[in-house]
């Protein structure tokens, strides 16, 4: 197979990464995947994750000859400018997350950020979000939103900031959202049946485009007659609207 045309080298490309196990023909199109099998040079957030996505769409190179470089937790300018060196050099970078997009929600936005300052392209591809997946899927609104990341983990923070949530959504009618790691998921769903009011609506996003994905959207009066959704060690997703 050969490789797809590059636009133009240098520049570092966007190359999204599947939600879940599932072949990339259903979530990727046939440009974006012809496109990332013909870069050779990677900055990913796993090197191991990285390799099976590779694998996953048919990368048809050696991947013991592919340059897959970790992005650090931490990183200098120094060392953004060392992981963009191919593309300074005229060669096309691949940046990947773990899952989705690169940069949205993930550390990857660094890097793109010094790639600006270089005055390299950036070039972002077409591919699955679970951030406006679950949007699109909610019901809520899609014209103001916004995407809060982690919640605070202590208790007592954590109902706080979803009270704040809720309010600023109820004053500007803003769809809230947000994520927990997967092992804390139980324990979030329950603090937003807890400290939420009756009448705001939750949608719980579970394994989107991943082939058993659950997105369901209810009032909070109506989730507490539900028996509740299985989160427990699942990725999900969690959308407010009051």
């Amino acid at each position: 197979m050969s490789a797809a045309p590059r636009d133009t080298p240098g520049a570092l490309v966007l190359v999204p990464v599947a939600l879940g196990e599932t072949p990339w023909e259903n979530f990727l199109p046939t440009a974006v995947q012809r496109r990332a099998a013909g870069l050779r040079h990677f900055v990913v957030e796993n090197a191991r994750a990285a390799r099976a996505h590779l694998k996953r769409i048919a990368f048809p190179g050696a991947l013991r000859d592919t340059d897959i470089r970790e992005l650090p937790a931490k990183a200098s300018d120094e060392a953004l400018d060392a992981l963009l060196a191919p593309a300074l050099a005229g060669e096309n970078i691949g940046l990947m997350s773990d899952a989705g997009c690169p940069a949205v929600a993930d550390p990857g936005a660094r890097l793109v950020a010094r790639a600006h300052a270089l005055g390299l392209r950036v070039a972002p591809m077409v591919g699955p979000s679970s951030i406006l997946l679950g949007l699109m899927g909610s019901g809520l609104n899609g014209q103001s939103f916004a995407f809060h990341g982690y919640l605070p983990v202590e208790e007592t923070a954590r109902d706080k900031h979803v009270r704040a949530l809720e309010d600023e959504s109820r004053r500007l009618g803003r769809t809230q959202i947000f994520i927990e790691t997967p092992y804390r998921n139980e324990r979030l769903f329950a603090a937003l049946l807890r400290a939420c009011q009756p009448r705001t609506r939750l949608c719980v996003a579970r394994d989107l485009a991943a082939g058993d994905e659950y997105l369901r959207t209810l009032a909070i009066a109506d989730w507490l007659k539900r028996p509740p959704p299985t989160l427990a060690k699942r990725p999900a997703l969690f959308l407010l609207l009051a």
